[in-house]
C-alpha cells in the first residue's frame, strides 16, 4: 500500500511564498520519479515540476522556472516544493505523483488560494 499526503496550502497574498509538502508511505523503493501538478477550477492537471530520486535531478514548467523550487528529505521521505512570488493566477489545488511500476499513485491535494 502507498500513500501520498500533500500539506502546506492555504491563502497567501499575490507575492507571497509557500512551501508545499508531500509524505510518502508505504512501499516506494520503485518509484524514481515525483512530481508536482496544479488543477485550477474547471481546467485539468498542468505539470509543475518533477524529482528524479535516484540522482536528483529535477525540472520544472517554463512557467514557474526561477520561482519554485523542489527539493527532498530523503530520511522523512518527504517532497518540497517551495513556491515564491506566487501570482494571483496561481490558485489551484496541488498534487503529488509518483509513477509506481504498474499504476500512478496521487495524493488528495492541497489548496493554495492567492489573494490580491
Amino acid at each position: 500500500q502507498v500513500q501520498l499526503l500533500e500539506s502546506g496550502g492555504g491563502v497567501v497574498q499575490a507575492g507571497g511564498s509557500l512551501r508545499l509538502s508531500c509524505s510518502v508511505s508505504g512501499r516506494t523503493a520503485d518509484m524514481d520519479f515525483m512530481y508536482w501538478y496544479r488543477q485550477a477550477p474547471g481546467k485539468g492537471r498542468e505539470y509543475v515540476g518533477e524529482i528524479r530520486r535516484s540522482d536528483g535531478h529535477i525540472d520544472y514548467a517554463n512557467s514557474v522556472k526561477g520561482r519554485f523550487t523542489i527539493s527532498e528529505d530523503t530520511a522523512k521521505n518527504t517532497v518540497f516544493l517551495q513556491m515564491n512570488n506566487l501570482e494571483l493566477d496561481y490558485t489551484a489545488v496541488d498534487n503529488c505523483k509518483a509513477d509506481g511500476v504498474e499504476t500512478d499513485y496521487w495524493g488528495p491535494g492541497t489548496q493554495v488560494a492567492v489573494s490580491s
